[in-house]
């Protein structure tokens, strides 16, 4: 199947072929012709890296306007990195288009005048995070009267970093019939409670790869270890991927710091993401990640929400995560666009049973590493 098969205008399958994207993953080949030709609310269960951003954001762009000067879309996602991450994607894909599109993303983190500014100009499309997007519309500097379309991206993680006040204002305020196109890897209880509310029982479903939660490209491996020899254990498992990238999570930020000192003092290029950072910190950070000057990378489940950065070898898990379902974010930043990746967690005996709970819970099978 082709992109040209799926309905897809002229202009479009010009960028995409110019990107390098000549044929389209399940959910884009499922999503993209429902959304095209159907007006209808839409639920998408997929895993992160599957292609989720043009699966929504090409049938979005189909739908504008651009001879209206008002604001007809919002894309809602949890993270400033991947409300920038989609704005320079949607910006791809409308380089061959005979009328231009405007698009702005807002987000925490930069100082209001400038998205107010921004904000200001003709804008078809905002991409935002939640608090930022209810901060403009209160200032009514945001009118929300001709949205007809609203993506929620990475729905559960939203919901999972506190944003379900400002998710359930933002989806109240639009008055007018909408449709509303929801995307998410799991659907927590919080999620069920949103699409109850604020989606038509009638909206397409979509799950992709049904029989697996968790991604198909990933070997999941554990290493069982002492508290006194976890360190030496991950630097072994690190020297032997020295040419591998990866990010490395642990339950707290002061775990984090703390994990970063011990691996620079052993030589290792690494750096840190915790909760406490300014956001210029955490944007060097992220630069120097993306850009390979780092090779690996140190965070909480919270900070590494939205991280998408590609031909990440592996991810390893300090410790195992407060919640089940935060395996599948994190075991989710490897093996993206098709590739292959490992996940390996370090546990200590006494959580044979916790590991044992993450296999049952996501149908998924831990193989023994010695290091």
């Amino acid at each position: 199947m082709t992109f040209k098969d799926l309905g897809l205008d002229k202009n479009y399958i010009k960028s995409l072929k110019e990107l390098g994207i000549k044929t389209p993953t399940d959910i884009q080949a499922q999503a993209i012709p429902t959304l095209l030709k159907k007006s209808t609310d839409f639920i998408g269960l997929a895993q992160t890296g599957t292609g989720k951003t043009a699966a929504f954001g090409l049938p979005l762009l189909h739908k504008i306007n651009p001879k209206k000067d008002t604001v007809q879309a919002l894309i809602i996602a949890p993270t400033r990195e991947l409300v920038q991450q989609i704005k320079k994607q949607l910006f791809k894909y409308i380089k061959y288009n005979d009328t231009k599109i405007f698009l702005e993303g807002v987000y925490g983190g930069e100082k209001i005048d400038i998205q107010l500014k921004n904000v200001a100009r003709t804008t078809h499309i905002i991409v935002a995070t939640p608090g930022r997007l209810v901060d403009l519309v209160n200032r009514g500097a945001v009118k929300l009267t001709d949205v007809k379309t609203i993506v929620l991206d990475e729905a559960d993680e939203m919901l999972s970093m506190g944003f379900k006040n400002d998710l359930t204002t933002i989806l109240s305020s639009v008055a007018g019939p909408k449709n509303t196109w929801l995307f998410s890897a799991t659907m927590s209880d919080d999620l069920k409670e949103i699409v109850k509310r604020y989606i038509a029982d009638e909206a397409v479903r979509l799950e992709i790869d049904r029989s697996s939660i968790v991604n198909q490209n990933i070997s999941h491996f554990f290493v069982e270890t002492s508290v006194h020899e976890k360190a030496s254990a991950l630097i072994r498992l690190l020297e032997e991927r020295e040419d591998q990238r990866g990010i490395i999570f642990t339950k707290t930020k002061a775990g984090a710091q703390a994990l970063r000192h011990q691996l620079e003092t052993e030589g290792f290029n690494v750096g840190a993401l915790e909760g406490d950072m300014q956001q210029r910190e955490r944007d060097k950070v992220m630069r120097a990640f993306k850009n390979t000057t780092l090779q690996l990378l140190i965070s909480t489940d919270v900070s590494a929400r939205g991280i998408d950065v590609n031909d990440l070898a592996f991810v390893m898990h300090h410790q195992l995560p407060e919640h089940i379902e935060y395996y599948t974010h994190r075991s989710g930043r490897t093996a993206r666009a098709g590739k292959k990746g490992e996940s390996i967690a370090l546990i200590l005996s006494s959580e044979r049973n916790d590991l044992k709970k993450v296999e049952s819970t996501l149908g998924i099978k831990f193989k023994q590493l010695s290091v």
